[in-house]
């Protein structure tokens, strides 16, 4: 019986505690409450082609928090399911991968979710994404709240590296 009552009050605590710090958040939502622990930068991805099945979405992810978290799913209104994948060499061959657990933000540390490792999975696209146009995605945390982000659209075969500069058209590594 007293196993069940701490299990009882370690459940409590474990579901209260996310709770109280929505709570004391007030009314803000996503990246304009200005107290997540988990920072966005650089989040971009590619223009597809008419017919394209799936797009991919790329960001890097810094949790300035005390504790580890955790992204644990997305969601896009231009499509019906996101994935959270991997790329992994197996053999010769580079295979994609689902990470159904989400990928691990360690405390203090940045995750970079790029072309050829980690990334998002934009799948069955009913439309292809368009260079211009912001794809919106909300990221889901194990504990931070959801966080609403744009992935800004390059064109096809384009890397954020090719556009620091102005006219910047040269040798960018890829």
């Amino acid at each position: 019986m007293l196993m069940r009552r701490v299990t009882l009050l370690i459940a409590l605590l474990l579901t209260s505690a996310p709770l109280l710090a929505a709570h004391h958040g007030g009314d803000h939502t996503g990246t304009m409450a200005g107290h997540s622990a988990i920072d966005v930068t650089q989040p971009w991805t590619r223009a597809t082609p008419p017919g394209a099945g799936a797009g991919g979405g790329f960001v890097t992810l810094t949790n300035h928090g005390d504790g580890d978290d955790m992204l644990v799913g997305a969601t896009s209104p231009i499509t019906e399911r996101v994935e959270i994948h991997i790329m992994e060499m197996d053999g010769d061959v580079m295979r994609m991968a689902p990470l159904p657990g989400g990928i691990e933000l360690p405390a203090g540390e940045s995750v970079t979710l790029a072309p050829g490792g980690l990334h998002l999975m934009l799948m069955e696209l009913g439309s292809p994404i368009v260079e211009g146009e912001p794809v919106p995605v909300t990221l889901e945390f194990q504990h931070a709240e959801p966080m609403e982000i744009e992935l800004q659209v390059l064109p096809v075969g384009e890397s954020p590296e090719g556009q620091h500069h102005e006219g910047g058209h040269g040798h960018a590594a890829h």
